[in-house]
C-alpha cells in the first residue's frame, strides 16, 4: 500500500510503500478514502512539533474510510461501514485524562491507503456527508464544538480567521442561536463569513486594535466567548474584546506576540479554558447534531493522494477558507 511519511529533516512528506496491515483482535482495517490537514500536521511534517516525531512516521490524525476487514471479537462495526478516526484514540468519555498516544506522533496516522485501528477508536460517519467532508470532523470540528459549548440565543461569540476550527465554531454557534463576529484581513473572506452567518467582520490588519472595535460593535459590552486561535499574538486583543465575566476558549497558539496582560485579564473577571479537542462520546454527540441539522463542513480545496505534498504547501500558505482535504 502507499503511504506518505515525514522525512525527519523538516522537509516535505515523502511517498513510500508498506504492506497492508492485518487487523488484530479488536481491530478494524479501514480503507482510507479521505484525510484532512490541521495546523499540528504542518508542525509535525516540518519538525517543529512540541514532541519528538521519529523519521518515517505517517502523519495526520483525521481520516475517513470504509471498514475493509475486522479482527476477532469486533462488534461495533461490520465490513462496509463508513467510519472516521477519533483524535484521541483512547479517550472514550469523561473528563480529559492526559495526553496519550496520538496519530502522527506516537502512532502512525491516516495519510495511508489502509490503517488498522482499535474498534473503539473510530465512529460512524453521518449519512449525508461524503468521505471528504467526514475527514474534516475529528480534530477541527470537535475542537470547535468543545470551544463553543454552552453558547446559545442572546450570546455573542468572536472567531478569529477562516481556518477549520473558526469556520466550524461559526457554524455551531449559529446553530445554537448565538451572534457571531469574526476577524479576517481579506474582503472576499469577509463576504463568505457573512454568508455563513457572521453579523460583523473586522479587518484585523486595518484595525490593529480590533478588540476595541469588537466591543464597540457589541454596544460596549464585549463578546461572551472568544475562540482564541492565535494565542500569544492575539490574546491581548481577545481580552479587550471579551465581556466582563466572559470566556476565552484557547484552541491554538499560532501567532507570535507579546502575550497576556494579566492585569487587564484580571479586571475582566474572565475565564480562560484550554481546549483539548474532545472524547469519543463528545464526538458522537456532535455528530448527532450535525446529522439532525444536515450541517455540511466547509471544504477549501481537495487534493488527490498523489498531490499530498502540494496539499501541505497550500495549507502552509495560510490563504485557505475552511478545511484542506486529501482524497485517497
Amino acid at each position: 500500500m502507499r503511504i506518505f511519511q515525514v522525512n525527519g529533516a523538516g522537509g516535505p512528506v515523502v511517498a513510500a510503500e508498506r504492506p497492508v496491515p492485518t487487523p488484530a483482535a479488536g481491530e478494524v482495517l479501514v480503507r482510507v478514502k479521505a484525510s484532512s490537514l490541521n495546523a499540528r500536521d504542518l508542525l509535525i511534517a516540518t519538525g517543529k512539533y512540541t514532541a519528538a516525531v521519529p523519521p518515517g512516521r505517517v502523519p495526520l490524525s483525521d481520516g475517513a474510510g470504509i471498514v475493509e476487514a475486522v479482527g476477532d471479537g469486533v462488534s461495533r462495526f461490520r465490513v462496509g461501514d463508513r467510519v472516521m478516526s477519533t483524535f484521541h484514540p483512547t479517550w472514550l468519555y469523561g473528563s480529559f485524562p492526559q495526553w496519550g498516544e496520538l496519530y502522527g506522533v506516537q502512532r502512525d496516522g491516516w495519510l495511508t491507503e489502509f490503517i488498522a485501528v482499535g474498534e473503539q477508536s473510530v465512529v460512524g460517519v453521518p449519512e449525508h456527508l461524503s468521505f471528504e467532508e467526514a475527514a474534516t470532523l475529528p480534530c477541527a470540528a470537535l475542537t470547535a464544538w468543545s470551544a463553543v459549548s454552552g453558547v446559545g440565543p442572546g450570546d455573542a461569540l468572536l472567531v478569529q480567521g477562516t481556518g477549520g476550527v473558526s469556520v466550524f465554531a461559526l457554524q455551531f454557534a449559529r446553530l445554537a442561536g448565538a451572534r457571531v463576529l469574526a476577524t479576517t484581513s481579506r474582503p472576499e473572506k469577509a463576504r463568505r463569513l457573512r454568508e455563513l452567518g457572521a453579523s460583523d467582520v473586522v479587518d484585523y490588519l486595518g484595525t490593529p486594535e480590533w478588540g476595541a472595535e469588537v466591543r464597540a460593535l457589541t454596544g460596549g459590552r464585549g463578546v461572551d466567548l472568544v475562540v482564541e486561535i492565535g494565542g500569544a499574538g492575539t490574546i491581548s486583543q481577545s481580552i479587550a474584546a471579551v465581556a466582563y465575566g466572559g470566556r476565552i476558549s484557547l484552541v491554538g497558539n499560532l501567532a507570535s506576540g507579546g502575550g497576556m496582560d494579566l492585569t487587564r485579564f484580571f479586571e475582566r473577571g474572565a475565564t480562560l479554558r484550554t481546549i483539548t479537542v474532545g472524547s469519543r462520546s463528545d464526538f458522537e454527540r456532535m455528530n448527532r447534531v450535525i446529522s439532525q441539522a444536515r450541517l455540511r463542513p466547509v471544504v477549501d480545496r481537495v487534493f488527490s493522494f498523489d498531490e499530498t505534498p502540494d496539499a501541505f504547501s497550500w495549507f502552509a500558505e495560510g490563504t485557505r477558507f475552511g478545511k484542506v482535504v486529501i482524497a485517497h
